[in-house]
């Protein structure tokens, strides 16, 4: 199977995955929710706006109509509008979605760099002081609770000795930039706003610190295990014995084959990212799309949480189908697979 094959079978995949989300959050939103107009409507609504809703969403129409205008909103990104928030789902999304990602992008290179460069270590001084200490560090970090990890760092480095600043976006003090992007550190940059770019990168530091102390073992364990196969391989032994060097030959011509397995490990530490932001925005006050679900859940505001779901669920798909396609281009034997 060449490339191409296997990327368009890989695309055919994502799609009808993103299908079956769309359907399941539909199904499940019918059972939870005998009258789902009643409940997108909000707690508090009239019957006039109850009937509104039944007709936007053809609530009155057989169940197999229902679902194919509820794929084509979902597909086009119209989620209606917000009883809460009294603003289109979309627009809501678009404005705390990319603070989300801006997070989960930080919080993914340090998770990356702590993974691998751990991970290294680690094999590269198998069972010895070194090795031991870096297990020990990525267990508690793994097993603690997201929010604990988010307190103790919150505690230590914002209060007890005021390194960064506790929570929110940037200092209130500043004006937000105009919204280019969405990514408000990026759009302050363009705007010439220097001010709040540097206020909004280090008010992203203990979140996204939080975020990568509590992911960054999985990829340790990989980088560790695929390095030690590496190290026992002929190839290194080779380099060694030519005079390129034992620490050359372990972290350079070793380690670069030991980040295949890391590529797809890496798809899936980004989804348990999205999922600890959740947990984090709310300890450091962060206002993304753990903000955006925290208060839709405690306003029963439905098409804001069905749709910040498939809107996230969508992207996680997005980033396990980017980890494919360099799967496949860096290792063939996966085409064939």
């Amino acid at each position: 199977m060449g490339l191409a094959d296997h990327l368009i079978k890989r695309f055919i995949h994502s799609v009808l995955l993103i299908l079956g989300v769309i359907v399941l959050t539909f199904l499940l939103t019918h059972i939870v929710a005998p009258n789902p107009a009643a409940v997108w409507a909000g707690p508090h609504a009239s019957k006039a706006q109850i009937q509104a809703v039944i007709n936007r969403y053809h609530l009155a129409d057989p169940l197999g109509t229902q679902l194919y205008y509820y794929i084509i909103d979902a597909f086009t990104f119209n989620f209606g509008v917000s009883p809460y928030f009294k603003q289109p789902v979309s627009l809501l999304i678009e404005t705390y979605f990319p603070r989300t990602l801006e997070l989960t992008f930080v919080a993914m290179g340090i998770t990356i760099i702590l993974g691998v460069f751990t991970g290294a270590f680690a094999a590269a001084n198998q069972e010895r002081a070194g090795d031991h200490l870096v297990r020990a560090v990525y267990l508690i970090g793994w097993s603690m609770p997201p929010f604990l990890v988010a307190l103790l760092l919150q505690f230590f480095l914002a209060y007890q000795r005021p390194v960064f600043p506790p929570n929110q976006l940037a200092d209130p003090s500043l004006t937000l930039p105009t919204p280019i992007t969405g990514f408000i550190s990026v759009d302050a940059l363009i705007e010439g706003n220097y001010g709040f770019f540097y206020s909004s990168l280090i008010h992203l530091v203990l979140p996204s610190l939080s975020l990568a102390l509590i992911s960054f073992g999985l990829i340790t364990r990989i980088t560790r295990s695929a390095m030690l196969d590496n190290l026992r391989a002929d190839y290194v032994r080779t380099a060694i014995m030519k005079g390129v060097g034992e620490v050359r030959a372990t972290y350079v011509h070793a380690l670069k084959n030991s980040l295949i397995p890391v590529i797809t490990v890496i798809s899936l530490t980004f989804a348990y990212l999205i999922a600890g932001a959740v947990v984090i925005e709310e300890v450091f006050s962060y206002e993304g799309v753990g903000y955006l679900i925290t208060e839709a859940l405690y306003n029963y505001d439905y098409p804001t949480l069905i749709g910040t779901v498939i809107v996230v669920t969508i992207s996680v798909i997005t980033i396990n189908f980017i980890a494919d396609v360099l799967y496949a281009a860096i290792d063939p034997r996966v085409r064939t697979e």
